[in-house]
């Protein structure tokens, strides 16, 4: 008899029909990667980040490859919240997932403005707080380095978001990323998203310039993903498993055995990002994989593995 694996998980009062979702600003606004693969099947889609206004973001070249990653610069580029409703509310009505809207800003009542106007939208299922972003210079990473300021802008956001969860993105470029977490946790965070990118440089040596407009961007990719996995493991055991809220992590996943990774070390859910610039149905020819693992180990559901490290 075939033994029937079950791959959904809980994620801050969500079901998810599996646990792999795509990470912000690598699949647009939920339908770009329509025509590489079938939304429907993912655990999630996370829309790039949202801001009151459109922004233009960073000059070009805004993204150079790495031996094993990218940088990139894009620095928020985005419609605007009113188009955002206006244009993309109805196709992420059609979507088939849960989708997450990543919420950016240069002042808090920025992040105030778009979560209290989206939350009140029956396709968006939950928000994250992005306070790590490395590529703006106002804003974003600013928030995420400071305790008591990331308990100040995730309390007012929390009290805009309604029943909605609320999952904030934590910069992995500070001393204690514990600390950063738990100040998270106590303002009402729902979950804790991380890794971000991490602050590099690329060099053209011909003319000795930064290859980047910006100079630096966020490296993502294979070469954060030990990081990122060492960092997941730390705050579930320090912060998340005593505080019983679920982690979202990522920093270079391409495969099942990646996604698996991160889950022994305390991730609920992950995002899949840098690898769809390579191969856009990265995300769903992981989750087939991910059953085929279950299978070989005779794990009966997937969320047996979260925090099972030896």
């Amino acid at each position: 008899m075939e033994q029937t694996i079950d791959l959904s998980v809980d994620f801050a009062g969500l079901k998810l029909s599996n646990p792999v979702l795509t990470a912000s600003g690598t699949c647009g606004y939920g339908d770009e990667l329509a025509e590489f693969m079938d939304v429907s099947k993912l655990g999630g889609v996370i829309i790039k980040s949202i801001t009151p206004a459109p922004r233009k973001g960073n000059p070009t070249p805004r993204i150079v490859e790495t031996d094993a990653g990218m940088l990139n610069a894009i620095g928020l580029a985005n419609i605007g919240l009113e188009r955002f409703v206006h244009e993309k509310i109805p196709i992420l009505e059609q979507l088939g997932t849960v989708v997450f809207v990543n919420v950016a800003g240069q002042m808090i009542d920025d992040y105030v403005q778009v979560v209290r106007r989206l939350s009140q939208e029956r396709a968006i299922a939950g928000f994250e707080l992005n306070i790590s972003c490395p590529n703006v210079k106002q804003g974003s990473i600013s928030f995420g380095t400071d305790p008591s300021q990331i308990r100040q802008i995730t309390g007012q956001v929390k009290a805009a978001c309604g029943a909605k969860p609320l999952i904030v993105k934590l910069t992995p470029q500070v001393t204690d990323i514990c600390v950063l977490a738990r100040a998270a946790v106590e303002a009402g965070a729902d979950a804790l998203s991380l890794v971000n990118t991490f602050t590099a440089m690329v060099i053209d040596i011909e003319n000795r310039r930064p290859v980047l407009a910006n100079r630096t961007g966020g490296l993502s990719g294979p070469a954060i993903k030990p990081i990122a996995i060492y960092l997941v493991s730390k705050v579930y055991q320090d912060v998340a498993k005593p505080a019983g809220i679920p982690i979202l992590g990522g920093g270079g996943i391409r495969t099942a055995s990646d996604v698996v990774e991160f889950m022994i070390a305390g991730a609920t859910a992950v995002t899949i990002g840098t690898a769809t610039f390579v191969q856009p149905d990265t995300a769903t020819r992981v989750i087939d994989n991910l059953r085929n693992y279950c299978e070989r180990k005779g794990i009966r559901s997937i969320r047996q593995l979260t925090g099972s490290l030896q």
